[in-house]
């Protein structure tokens, strides 16, 4: 079972929807949640920055404005999360490495890290739909990940897995059982393959490990070579309040976790994603 979540917080969309979920979880699992900040000293202070003669003051004067607001953003941050939780306790922690760091550190800690995908934590740059730092987590973390969209996270309808038979699937799919994390709700199997039966056999596979579970899981063969399409399309008809996702390498949805793919189900995806490598 679930039993300590980590959850990174800031002002964006979705770190937000990701406090509040992690909070939601906290109550209903009873496990210890940690809110944390980054205050990312490495970046603010820029101790390797070139300095023209002369510019020494102005720096130094920059890299406290520059910590002060750090500073201010994160009191805010765990008053903001005290005023969510209510009477829901939970451990306040300030991170001052780079945020990568800073939360793969921590994390190792903690059963799962929860995440908005929007996140800018510390001076971290994010430009796009999905923070920097949730590819290095993916990549180098110990913990699964529970990745949040901005907006409210859905209190309706059931989870639905990818899954490819692969060795990260078959990790992400215990993780999630073992945590807990679909207790009480129905879950659905998608997999695709060019072949029925393939997809079949692999749906039912782990359909019949989460019924081992005691969770309601059903397979849901898809024919087909366009994996993302049919997870985006399956989880927005039902409407999914969860994905589960192995973080995958190679061919068929094992191409979802690499590159360009990767930042599409993140982005497109309108509930969190469970997702461990």
């Amino acid at each position: 079972m679930l039993r300590s979540i980590l959850v990174a917080l800031d002002d964006t969309a979705g770190a937000i929807a990701a406090r509040d979920l992690a909070i939601a979880l906290s109550r209903s699992s009873g496990a210890a949640l940690t809110a944390a900040t980054v205050l990312d000293w490495p970046h603010v202070h820029a101790a390797h920055e070139p300095v023209p003669p002369g510019a020494g003051a102005f720096k130094e004067r920059r890299d406290a404005a520059r910590a002060q607001r750090l500073e201010a953003e994160a009191d805010q941050a765990f008053a903001a999360c005290a005023a969510a939780a209510g009477d829901t306790p939970f451990q306040r922690l300030r991170l001052t490495e780079a945020p990568e760091a800073a939360l793969l550190g921590a994390g190792a800690t903690h059963d799962m890290i929860v995440i908005g995908r929007d996140s800018t934590l510390g001076l971290e740059e994010n430009d796009g739909d999905v923070a920097p730092v949730i590819g290095a987590l993916l990549h180098d973390g110990p913990r699964p990940l529970l990745v949040v969209p901005p907006g409210p996270v859905p209190d309706a309808g059931g989870v639905l897995v990818g899954y490819d038979g692969s060795v990260p699937a078959m990790r992400a799919l215990q993780l999630f059982a073992l945590l807990g994390l679909g207790a009480g709700l129905p879950v659905k199997v998608l997999s695709v393959d060019p072949t029925r039966a393939k997809a079949a056999r692999m749906a039912e596979e782990a359909a019949t490990f989460l019924r081992s579970h005691t969770l309601a899981a059903e397979g849901v063969p898809v024919v087909g070579s366009h994996p993302l399409e049919a997870l985006l399309a399956e989880a927005a008809a039902m409407p999914a309040r969860m994905l589960v996702m192995g973080a995958y390498e190679n061919s068929g949805l094992r191409t979802l976790f690499t590159g360009s793919v990767t930042q599409k189900l993140l982005a497109g995806a309108t509930c969190p994603i469970f997702v461990a490598h």
